[in-house]
């Protein structure tokens, strides 16, 4: 059996932010399936500067403590009924923590030691 209403997430390095919560995150299945829809269309060099507000982005998988940060502001706001909430804004942030974290996860690519043949 599967929770459709669970990120989980892979062990963090102990330079994360102590500030942001640590574990899974649970947020509505509507809200997690969307952004799981929304992932074909992710674009890191596009989207997560429009996201962070920021030109410069930090390297895979380095921007996840500041993205849990932003999203959980959010669902606080969801939570709260708060007229600013910005469910687009919301979204967008769900699909780059998916994103960022299988990027966190997957393995380095090392590179070949030799001639090129």
């Amino acid at each position: 059996m599967t929770c459709d209403n669970i990120i989980a997430f892979p062990v963090t390095p102990a330079d994360r932010d102590p500030a942001v919560p640590l574990g899974p995150l649970r947020r509505p299945a509507l809200l997690i399936r969307a952004a799981r829809l929304g992932l074909p269309h992710w674009r890191r060099g596009r989207d997560l500067p429009k996201l962070l507000k920021s030109e410069m982005v930090p390297g895979p998988g380095k921007s996840l403590d500041l993205l849990r940060g932003l999203e959980q502001a959010l669902n606080d706001a969801r939570v709260q009924g708060a007229a600013d909430y910005d469910l687009q804004r919301h979204l967008g942030l769900l699909i780059a923590i998916l994103a960022e974290a299988r990027l966190a996860a997957a393995p380095v690519a090392k590179p070949r030691l030799g001639l090129a043949v």
